[in-house]
């Protein structure tokens, strides 16, 4: 099951609307087949591992982190591929709580005479399918936000000057961070700011979906995410209401425009505008700031995840502040989270937390 979850992350970033999951065939103590969930959702794991046995997946032994799918969407039921595979016994990590499967796709397969256990590493499997459960479950993704900044918080000078304060290894590290989410996220602030590109070029990977929470519109047509719409998908969600002829641009240059409710004079309502993220799909978002959306989030309890770049270095007072207030008066109403990992990278340090339980 190890082996599976192994295969599983191969596909993460790369498989919404669908779970990332891996599979691993074993017959006579020995593996016969491995697959994992291919780029754009399709085949599943089951069916590249299968497909990767042949003839030998015949009595075998599958391994898999999600429970099969057991109903028809744009490829056949995992269950049918299974049983007619001629498996024996079937072993999931976790069920999966989409309506349409579960506990169904368990049921197909005991009904055709395999053997079906369930809970090997479920928690490593839960959490690993963070993204996915959140989306099923409550209609939301799961949150990542990076913050790259200075010994004492700061992540750009009073000029709003902020390349690069961290170093060439922590950049590559934001790279492979951007390919494991579905999509990366930042503030109209940054894109009037920076004119980021959000790309994985360092990774030499096909670039994930940009999108921009911009609820009064304000990123400029000549911004590099609006030139390469066409190129690498660019997302704009803003406000509902805008003119037509305000939009017409955009749409023009390859962007799409997601609507969403605002708050007067405080910008987008934070979880209906990643409700309307997760509508489309999307499990997992990569949140690069600025400090203003950084603030929205934290406030409206929606990040699950901080990955903190710290540079070795002290700016003071001056310089602008990794996240922007948002009403904490008290230490007990501080969003709150557990150490996970502390890497250095080069100069800098990289520490990643979790959402306490």
């Amino acid at each position: 099951m190890r082996a599976a979850l192994q295969m599983a992350s191969r596909g993460l970033g790369r498989t919404w609307p669908n779970p990332a999951v891996g599979c691993v065939l074993v017959k006579d103590g020995q593996v016969v087949g491995r697959g994992f969930t291919q780029p754009g959702g399709r085949p599943h794991a089951e069916v590249d591992a299968l497909a990767r046995a042949g003839q030998a997946a015949q009595g075998a032994t599958a391994y898999v982190t999600l429970e099969p799918c057991s109903h028809w969407g744009r490829t056949p039921p995992c269950c049918d591929a299974l049983i007619r595979a001629g498996v024996s016994r079937v072993v999931v990590a976790m069920r999966d709580p989409d309506k349409r499967v579960d506990g169904r796709g368990f049921q197909r397969l005991r009904d055709a005479g395999i053997v079906v256990e369930e809970g090997l590493l479920e928690a490593e499997a839960r959490a690993f399918q963070e993204g996915f459960l959140r989306r099923v479950t409550r209609g939301l993704p799961l949150v990542t936000l990076k913050l790259a900044g200075t010994l004492d918080g700061r992540i750009a000078t009073a000029r709003g000057e902020s390349r690069w304060i961290t170093g060439p290894a922590a950049r590559r590290e934001v790279h492979a961070a951007r390919a494991r989410h579905d999509v990366m996220l930042v503030g109209s602030g940054t894109v009037l700011a920076d004119d980021p590109e959000l790309t994985i070029r360092d990774l030499g990977l096909p670039s994930i979906p940009r999108v921009v929470f911009d609820a009064r519109l304000r990123t400029p047509l000549g911004a590099r995410l609006v030139r390469t719409a066409r190129e690498t998908p660019t997302w704009i969600v803003t406000r509902t209401g805008h003119r037509p002829d305000a939009l017409t641009p955009f749409l023009e240059a390859g962007v799409e425009i997601i609507q969403s409710p605002a708050r007067p004079g405080r910008g987008l309502e934070p979880r209906a505008a990643l409700g309307a993220l997760a509508q489309r799909g999307v499990t997992r978002v990569f949140c690069e700031g600025g400090a203003s959306l950084a603030g929205a989030l934290l406030g409206a309890g929606l990040v699950q995840r901080v990955m903190w770049f710290q540079a070795p270095g002290i700016m003071g007072g001056d310089g602008l502040p990794a996240v922007s207030g948002f009403g904490v008066e008290a230490l007990a109403a501080m969003p709150r989270y557990r150490r996970a990992s502390t890497r250095v990278l080069g100069p800098d340090v990289l520490s990643e937390f979790e959402e306490m339980p």
